[in-house]
């Protein structure tokens, strides 16, 4: 086809696309470390930069850990490295318009999920640690230093429940990125409307009534983000 253009692929993305497939396959295990850098080199028939940016590029995957001195070990990227990899790009989208309401509805998604299957499949130790964590929540109010950490600790208690690491990171994901909005709405007199979210959430689920906890934590974030936009629009 005439006016078509073949890019053509680096050598460090061969010998990244290599390595990245030989430790796919098990032929790399987790923690074994790879050849020296002279060694790659003689491998794959190239220079220095190009194993260097190969491993670079596995580094930014999660795939390899390059310490300066040592060869380069295989390891495995845990749900916190993705997300934490992903840190920049949500900070801007949150920043472009729209982003606070995109991200306020993916944390609505998100959590009305997490209380549904609270109420489902918690266990009586699930609820003691819920129920812990309310009381230390009733307990901040008045402090809204320590009250935005109970609150943290509340919410994180149910994304425990799902045993499931990825739902832990984005639950510390999503209350990170949303930082500034749970500071702006945490005021005097706040804090308490906020536990008394909770408690009804926590009742929910104690219940093991999951329509009734999906309704109190919707009812919950739907004010915490209406609070929101009305504090931060512009006047």
């Amino acid at each position: 086809m005439i006016g078509v253009q073949i890019k053509q692929r680096k050598l460090s993305d061969e010998v990244a696309e290599h390595l990245e497939r030989m430790i796919r396959k098990g032929e790399l295990a987790e923690a074994e470390r790879l050849p020296s850098e002279r060694e790659l080199m003689r491998q794959f028939g190239v220079g220095r930069p190009s194993i260097r940016e190969a491993l670079l590029h596995l580094s930014k995957m999660g795939l390899v850990e390059v310490r300066s001195g040592e060869r380069a070990r295989v390891t495995r990227p845990t749900p916190q490295f993705v997300l934490d990899a992903l840190s920049g790009p949500a900070r801007h989208m949150i920043s472009a318009p729209g982003g606070v309401h995109d991200f306020q509805s993916a944390r609505l998604f998100f959590e009305v999920g997490l209380a549904r299957n609270a109420a489902v499949n918690a266990t009586p130790e699930d609820i003691e640690s819920l129920r812990e964590a309310l009381e230390m929540n009733r307990q901040s109010i008045g402090d809204l230093t320590r009250f935005e950490r109970t609150d943290v600790d509340f919410h994180y208690v149910l994304a425990m429940i799902t045993r499931n690491r990825i739902f832990t990171a984005i639950h510390a994901a999503l209350a990170e990125w949303l930082l500034e909005q749970r500071r702006t709405t945490l005021a005097e007199g706040e804090d308490r409307k906020a536990y008394e979210a909770h408690r009804e959430i926590f009742e929910a689920i104690a219940a093991r009534d999951p329509d009734r906890s999906e309704a109190a934590m919707r009812r919950h974030l739907e004010y915490v983000s209406k609070r929101y936009l009305e504090i931060a629009r512009p006047k």
